[in-house]
């Protein structure tokens, strides 16, 4: 792609249950080289009227990549390298908080990061500079207001802050896990928010998550003894991924 062509008005990184982007239209496939291995899929550019956005599939466009697994450098790293300057990461999660149940959509502003053995740095390949961010707040706080003000304009709710609690996956958590996770003071729960947040900070990327509540998380809800139903989780995100194009369609007329 030559520098001429490479501006890209903003990136979105689907997670479960968005896998393609709807209404883009003149799409470029893009398969990235980069120095930390293969993406998760093709970086998928195309146009919403005049603005150019790039996608890309976290967990692959066939979802066969779990959240443990993700190469999260890679993907970073590939959205910047195609021009992008503004990430916005949607993630599938679990409600934790008596107001974030099932269809509702959050954009919040902390994390509290449960994973472990994920590759959480650039800084991690030998012999690279060792660059220490300030991540006190992991979400831009601007990309954050402009979320917040495009949902209003598309005529959707959407919460205000929350903080997201990332765990390991694939499997969901116990209700011991999650009463833990309410007394450190999360308010949902996911397994991709982490390290794609910071990694999109040591690339000096505005970066902000669209939450999409797929369910309650275990314990929570107004029947906290109810199993969780895969095939609800999947409905739940069928109906706020429909959304999701709405909110970046507003985002880009700002």
């Amino acid at each position: 792609m030559s520098r001429s062509n490479r501006h890209i008005e903003l990136a979105v990184i689907g997670g479960t249950g968005l896998y393609q982007f709807p209404g883009l239209e003149n799409i470029e496939r893009h398969a990235v080289d980069t120095p930390y291995g293969h993406p998760s899929d093709a970086v998928v550019v195309g146009q919403i009227g005049a603005r150019r956005i790039a996608f890309l599939a976290r967990h692959g466009e066939s979802h066969t990549i779990p959240p443990h697994r993700v190469n999260y450098r890679a993907n970073v790293w590939a959205l910047h390298h195609i021009g992008a300057r503004r990430v916005i990461g949607v993630n599938a999660v679990g409600g934790i908080r008596h107001d974030m149940g099932p269809r509702v959509i959050a954009v919040p502003d902390q994390i509290i990061d449960y994973t472990s053995e994920r590759l959480t740095s650039f800084s991690d390949v030998a012999g690279t500079h060792v660059r220490h961010i300030d991540f006190s707040e992991p979400y831009t706080a601007r990309l954050r207001t402009d979320l917040l003000t495009a949902a209003g304009k598309a005529g959707i709710a959407a919460i205000d802050g929350g903080c997201y609690g990332a765990t390991q996956g694939p499997r969901l958590e116990t209700r011991a896990e999650i009463a833990r996770m309410r007394r450190d003071g999360c308010d949902l729960v996911g397994m991709s928010g982490m390290p794609e947040a910071a990694l999109a900070r040591e690339l000096d990327l505005e970066y902000a998550s669209l939450s999409l509540v797929a369910n309650w998380a275990a314990g929570c809800g107004p029947a906290p003894d109810t199993a969780i139903s895969l095939p609800e989780i999947y409905a739940n995100l069928h109906t706020a991924a429909a959304e999701v194009s709405r909110i970046i369609g507003a985002l880009l007329s700002l």
